[in-house]
């Protein structure tokens, strides 16, 4: 078993306030993009987390880890997240806390805290390792079913802890309902709808080291934005391009690289690979592209969004956090299969969409939105945590 825990040098600087806790800090990741804001609003408030592979994104004082960091396991999320549930129990990590905001995806909300500390918890997703396999295959590994009736029993049980839970969708909502048998309110997450539009505006890309990529865009093309893992299914954007004859451009990057490339050398449109591309990059292809081609189960989705920022339409799956954040027919088109026939009938119909609807129909998700919901529903609920709010 692993054990946790603070340096001792730092454990008093948790003081009688609160603590900021996340799965774990890495360079990239939507969660962890949700959790920079988070922590922004409460920016006083020390961090604790398993460990911390993002130096950049927070001051190093402000960054508590665990023992966990010293391992092999911060490397490897899979044979880490094993572990967690041992992690977050340690008595050291938020005993002098008087309240605890956890940003969760798979174990944090098991963090203890001490008997009269209101614990407060972000649900990005139960964990889909153990609840929702179908919607990540990674769930389906003999590891990952061989733990999920043990970690369900347990997980639903920490969940009983919460003082208050909130979900970062309706979709999400409903899960925890169902595998936590609690309620949960809606705060959406943030999403950088007016930096990306800017960017886009201003072309910055100009500036950009690879924004050669930019120059280069053919007239038309479907774009595909995630990183490159198999349930974000870019082998349907590849789909898409071949049943519509437009050019297809894949941004992102992961460890399913190869197979993507091997796909898209076998397509009979062109594809172009744009391997991580810079922000400033990105927020072009989303402007220049002429749809957003989006075929995963998301919890909520911030990739579509910020391509709605910019007036580009979204053609997704109809499930998940496409429901809330697109309008089918007014700011793209969702379909039940990815079918040929509904493809063409899709890129028929967003090319027609107004973009300046589209574009509008973001700004609810923005940071402002986010920062407000998330202060009131914390001060709702720790009235002394107002005071350390920005």
């Amino acid at each position: 078993m692993v054990v946790a825990y603070l340096r001792s040098d730092m454990n008093d600087d948790l003081s009688r306030k609160g603590v900021l806790v996340h799965e774990w800090l890495e360079p990239t990741g939507g969660s962890e993009n949700v959790f920079e804001v988070m922590a922004s609003v409460f920016p006083e408030t020390p961090i604790v987390t398993p460990w911390n592979n993002a130096p950049g994104r927070f001051s190093p004082a402000r960054v508590r880890e665990t023992s966990l960091a010293q391992t092999p396991l911060r490397h490897s999320k899979p044979a880490a997240a094993l572990a967690l549930p041992f992690v977050w129990r340690s008595k050291a990590l938020a005993a002098s806390a008087e309240w605890a905001l956890i940003s969760s995806h798979l174990f944090a909300h098991h963090l203890r805290v001490a008997p009269d500390a209101t614990k407060l918890v972000y649900v990005h997703t139960p964990a889909r390792y153990i609840w929702s396999p179908e919607l990540d295959p990674r769930g389906a590994a003999l590891s990952a079913r061989a733990a999920a009736a043990p970690l369900k029993w347990i997980d639903r049980k920490r969940a009983r802890e919460a003082s208050s839970i909130a979900a970062n969708s309706r979709f999400v909502r409903d899960r925890v309902r169902r595998h936590w048998q609690r309620d949960a309110e809606v705060i959406y997450p943030p999403v950088a709808v007016l930096d990306v539009r800017r960017s886009a505006d201003e072309e910055a890309w100009q500036h950009a080291a690879d924004g050669d990529v930019v120059a280069g865009l053919p007239e038309e093309f479907l774009l595909g934005v995630s990183r490159f893992v198999s349930y974000k299914r870019l082998d349907l954007v590849i789909e898409a391009g071949v049943a519509t004859g437009l050019p297809v451009v894949i941004a992102g990057g992961g460890p399913e690289e190869d197979a993507i490339r091997s796909l898209a050398d076998g397509a009979s449109v062109d594809v172009r690979i744009v391997q991580r591309p810079s922000s400033a990059v990105l927020h072009a292809l989303y402007k220049r592209a002429t749809a957003l081609v989006f075929p995963a189960v998301e919890d909520f989705g911030i990739v579509p969004v910020e391509a709605m920022a910019v007036g580009t339409p979204v053609i997704g799956v109809g499930a998940g956090g496409l429901l809330e954040t697109v309008s089918h027919e007014e700011t793209g088109y969702l379909l039940e299969e990815f079918d040929r026939e509904g493809l063409q009938r899709a890129v028929r119909a967003v090319r027609e969409l107004p973009r300046d609807v589209i574009s509008a129909s973001a700004d609810r998700f923005s940071d402002a939105a986010f920062r407000s919901a998330l202060g009131g529903w914390v001060d709702s609920i720790v009235p002394q945590a107002s005071a350390t709010r920005a």
